[in-house]
């Protein structure tokens, strides 16, 4: 192993100010593990920290990314929950392990990979034991990136939130990373999924076990909604678009449903109307990713269930600029970086 390697940094906020770097390998300090990056899935998130900071607190030379899977090649001074060889993938909320995140009503925590801690966009990095889990043993090291931010925050969603169950009907808005998780799990779970996408998804949605495929461009998708249930609603609605496009979500549940608001592509102010979140008694769940128990249950029910995460396209670490284009033209299953 040579002494030094590649790390993507910006030195400020800007596209512009990505460069890939020549870097010392980092040294494991105590209860940390070296771990050799073998790919990286990458998040709209990633981008929108390196265009705008988000507001975090970045100090620079700053990497992004959040997603790891790779080898555990060195350990620390009193690291002992891997040895040499273990392949693992990264959390995306450290600090989350379990129960309740972190945080209180005055300031919620969002102390990310990529996003406050520094990011994974490199070919090694030195990170605490206790940020990583086993990766999953039926997935390559593509997939298994795809874990720690998108297919936690569906399963948190569905499986640890929602309690979705066999016979419940799953709504799903969107044909996103996170989206897409959540078909896999819900069917996963012996659930009836309704997807609205766009209608040149249909095909590879319904190969991936989606029960009935709408196109979101027809006017009347909400009726089309009605119709395949005979009124009765959506029991879980993975509202990943935000905006007011809750408010839709909330007249497609069913009475006692459950919303689960993940996204905010339609912008962070919420609309709904107050009469059928009443008289539906309708609970919305707020999610921010999940814990890292979520994630290992995650990985388990992966492993159990042969859930196969979709990857649109495969990029070498250099090529991170034009990963980031696609990221804006948008994609069919997650953007992953090989190093």
């Amino acid at each position: 192993m040579t002494n030094t390697m590649r790390r993507w940094e910006i030195d400020a906020i800007g596209r512009d100010r990505l460069a890939l770097r020549e870097t010392p390998i980092p040294v494991p300090g105590a209860h940390q593990v070296l771990v050799k990056v073998a790919a990286v899935a990458l998040n709209h998130r990633d981008k929108m920290v390196v265009e705008t900071g988000r507001g975090l607190p970045l100090a620079f030379p700053f990497t992004p990314g959040s997603d790891l899977c790779g080898e555990v090649v060195a350990s620390g001074p009193g690291a002992g929950r891997f040895e040499t060889g273990t392949r693992v993938i990264s959390t995306f909320m450290p600090d989350w392990i379990d129960g309740l995140r972190p945080g209180d009503a005055r300031t919620p925590a969002y102390r990310t990979l990529g996003g406050y801690y520094p990011g994974v966009l490199a070919e090694y990095v030195a990170l605490p034991e206790a940020w990583l889990v086993h990766a999953p043993a039926t997935l390559t090291d593509a997939e298994a990136c795809t874990l720690p931010c998108a297919g936690v925050t569906a399963w948190f969603a569905l499986a640890e939130r929602a309690r979705v169950r066999a016979g419940d009907t799953v709504l799903i808005p969107s044909t996103g990373g996170v989206a897409l998780f959540g078909l896999q799990i819900a069917k996963a779970h012996g659930a009836t999924v309704i997807v609205c996408g766009r209608a040149d998804n249909e095909a590879r949605t319904r190969a991936l076990g989606a029960d009935h495929y709408i196109d979101r461009e027809r006017g009347d998708w909400l009726e089309a909604v009605y119709a395949l249930t005979a009124d009765r609603g959506a029991d879980i609605v993975l509202e990943v678009v935000g905006g007011a496009h809750l408010g839709t979500s909330v007249q497609a549940a069913a009475v006692g449903g459950r919303i689960c608001q993940i996204g905010a592509l339609d912008g962070f102010d919420l609309g709904a109307p107050a009469m059928p979140l009443m008289l539906k008694d309708v609970t919305i769940h707020g999610i921010g990713t999940g814990s890292r128990l979520a994630l290992e249950n995650l990985v388990r029910a992966v492993d159990r269930n042969r859930i196969k995460p979709v990857i649109g396209s495969s990029h070498p670490l250099a090529d991170l600029p034009a990963a980031f284009e696609q990221l804006d033209r948008g994609a069919f299953g997650k953007i992953v970086i090989e190093t």
